[in-house]
């Protein structure tokens, strides 16, 4: 068991694959364990789960510097990104960076036949090139390398942006109320169980409801049946019907990750990575994301116990708060690189 930030993990040694899927807390796995017991034992009602959402919904809106009514629910960030891209005007010129995760780029590709196009650029050329086009669409932290999107540029360059934070909320500090949207899922560095992203718009109305559902309307339980159409008056209408037991835990661990110190996190969790980094004779990059030009690791790191994944041809490992010193001198050990 370690103890981080005033929680408790049963996370193993050597778990740097947060970057694919985070370990909760026991706090958060306990609270999704007792509601599957109170379901198996038939003692849970639908609406006893709207608690949940509304809790998570106000603490993802916290981690990110959006209010709360601007914040809808779904399940993935590529069913979210996919009201945006099904909301933009035919023609839309997007801006993404090459290898940008395609939860990202590919809702809006998939709009080509309405003359929408979707051009790739070096992370470098993204925010001049923002000015040659109407929306730019882009993770805050690539999911392939870590790297972090240069923000402060983007926002000068004034082009409407939708930025996905998977890969940031919950060890980066954010303050993205000038954003036009931003999205972002919660089963990775947030903690919380498969099945719940959410979507903030700054512009109400920007974002066409196009699944509208029951869940969707300004009373839930009372726009079950019939019509008219009766929606929330805030993003919430734009909301699908909630994951009940993902919602549990993410009502347990976001609320948890947005009371911290976010930048005492990310110094914990940077100063790891880029230990790491330096171990290796390599430049700190400042990211809790490492990429690892070392294709064959995978076999060693997986004999010492190591937990990390294999993207775009390179090994990914992911420091979190639960991640400690001797993380790190297993990734060096298995790479031979013990002094």
């Amino acid at each position: 068991m370690r103890e981080a930030f005033g929680e408790s993990f049963a996370v193993p040694a050597g778990y740097l694959n947060t970057a694919s899927i985070g370990v909760p807390s026991e706090s958060a796995g306990r609270a999704v364990a007792e509601s599957v017991d109170a379901w198996r034992r038939g003692a849970t009602s639908p609406p006893d789960f709207d608690v949940d959402v509304t809790k998570a919904r106000a603490a993802w809106a916290q981690l990110v510097g959006v209010p709360a009514e601007s914040v809808a629910i779904g399940a993935t960030v590529s069913q979210l990104a996919g009201l945006v891209a099904g909301s933009v005007p035919d023609g839309t010129r997007v801006l993404t960076v090459r290898r940008e995760f395609t939860s990202v780029s590919f809702p809006f590709a998939a709009h080509a036949e309405r003359g929408v196009t979707v051009t790739e650029v070096p992370d470098e050329e993204l925010a001049d090139a923002a000015r040659e086009h109407d929306l730019v669409a882009v993770s805050v932290v690539q999911s392939a390398d870590g790297a972090i999107a240069d923000l402060d540029a983007l926002r000068a360059a004034g082009t409407p942006v939708l930025l996905d934070v998977t890969q940031a909320a919950g060890w980066l500090p954010l303050d993205l109320g000038w954003a036009d949207w931003v999205v972002g899922s919660a089963y990775k560095w947030l903690l919380a169980p498969r099945g719940v992203a959410w979507l903030a718009e700054r512009q109400a109305g920007a974002t066409r409801a196009l699944h509208a559902n029951w869940y969707a309307g300004e009373d839930p339980w009372d726009t079950v049946y019939g019509l008219p159409l009766r929606l929330a008056g805030d993003a919430r209408r734009l909301d699908t019907s909630p994951i009940w037991l993902a919602h549990v835990g993410a009502a347990v661990s976001v609320p948890w990750l947005a009371s911290l110190d976010l930048a005492a996190v990310r110094d914990h969790c940077v100063g790891l990575a880029d230990g790491l980094l330096a171990a290796l004779g390599e430049a700190p990059r400042g990211s809790a994301i490492v990429s690892l030009d070392r294709p064959d690791a995978g076999p060693a790191l997986r004999a010492a116990g190591v937990a990390h994944s294999m993207r775009a041809g390179r090994v990914r490992l992911a420091f979190h708060l639960y991640s400690d010193q001797s993380d790190v001198d297993l990734v060096l050990t298995a790479l031979g690189a013990r002094p």
